[in-house]
């Protein structure tokens, strides 16, 4: 889908001096250089289009993220002589998928905030199976999330450290300036008058074609042009426009990337919070074991000594059967100093808070 800068749409096919790789905009990992001669690539998020002076061609024109950004588009170039600024097509038509694609991101951090805050509470204040792989869950969408809003972070950040790249992008100046050459160079001129009939049988010279000597010209003329376009004060001036343009959004999609952030460290901080209840309910768990294996080993030697001399052994003084509930007593009543014994042992040794 084509738009042009007085919102008509078209069909044709734009001159834009981009590889058609370049329109196979899939995800931000195809993603390269983003300035062209006569085009700015643009891949973020679910926008994909490719910016020219006077048009825009839009990818996935289906979406609705993309059919939210043709009709935004279509109503502020309505109503653009209506409003104080003049910043350039290009510009406007960038700086609403910047506002489109910030917009997306802080919604679905919004909604990760919803989702996320409720489930870290109650898993706080009781630990369950369900909610830690909800938590683990949401913290897999939240890493991924973070890495997309990472990489267009990085993306505005690296157009923001080269002023040559946003000198680039003001392609209203290079037409401007294309169309002023070609109108006074004569031999362009002469050179768009020729005929364009070509015979096929008719050699042609690599050295005088006029083909190879109108590239040496545009070549010479594009580098003097970009000499002097970033020298002027006009092309300065729109590279500061350009400049607060894409610091406005950098400042948006920094505060989006601080709220993942922090959700992603209020999310560290419960795991961590967890793993200390479960480490105190797990040392809880080795002190009452403590506690019963002691037990078990004083019941033990009460059991042997009360086997001992009630079947085993028989000395003279149990002939009587009331000694021997003495020999119950006094092996009871060493058991119990013994397990006070362990008892103070382990408290000495702060092995039980006692």
């Amino acid at each position: 889908m084509f738009f042009d800068n007085l919102d008509k749409k078209k069909r044709k096919k734009p001159g834009t001096k981009i590889q058609w790789k370049s329109c196979r905009l899939h995800s931000l990992d195809f993603l390269d250089e983003p300035r062209r001669e006569k085009a700015i690539v643009v891949s973020l998020e679910h926008i994909r289009c490719i910016i020219m002076a006077d048009e825009v061609i839009l990818m996935n024109s289906m979406d609705g993220i993309v059919l939210q950004y043709e009709n935004e588009l279509c109503r502020r170039l309505k109503t653009r002589a209506d409003q104080s600024d003049d910043l350039p097509f290009e510009f406007r038509a960038l700086e609403l998928a910047l506002e489109l694609a910030c917009m997306s991101l802080d919604s679905q951090v919004t909604e990760l905030e919803i989702e996320v805050y409720p489930v870290l509470e109650k898993l706080a204040s009781s630990i369950s199976t369900l909610d830690l792989e909800h938590v683990r869950r949401l913290k897999s969408n939240l890493l991924s999330l973070t890495r997309r809003v990472q990489k267009v972070r990085d993306e505005i950040e690296h157009l923001m450290d080269d002023d040559g790249d946003m000198a680039e992008m003001y392609l209203t100046e290079k037409n401007e300036r294309m169309e002023s050459y070609s109108s006074s160079d004569p031999f362009f001129q002469s050179y768009t008058s020729l005929p364009t009939v070509v015979s096929k049988s008719a050699p042609v010279s690599p050295v005088g074609s006029v083909d190879e000597s109108y590239k040496h010209e545009r070549t010479s003329s594009k580098s003097s042009k970009h000499g002097s376009f970033r020298s002027s004060s006009s092309g300065g001036e729109h590279i500061q426009e350009l400049e607060m343009l894409l610091e406005a959004y950098f400042v948006v999609i920094d505060n989006t990337l601080s709220k993942l952030l922090s959700l992603k460290e209020f999310i560290d901080d419960t795991e961590d919070f967890i793993n200390i209840k479960l480490d105190n309910v797990r040392n809880q768990l080795i002190q009452f074991e403590l506690l019963l294996t002691a037990a078990t080993f004083i019941c033990a030697i009460f059991a042997v000594v009360t086997g001992v001399f009630g079947m085993n052994f028989t000395p003279p003084f149990l002939d009587e059967p009331n000694n021997f509930n003495w020999v119950l007593l006094v092996t009871g009543t060493f058991c119990g100093v013994a397990y006070s014994l362990f008892l103070l042992y382990f408290k000495y040794k702060r092995l039980l808070p006692l």
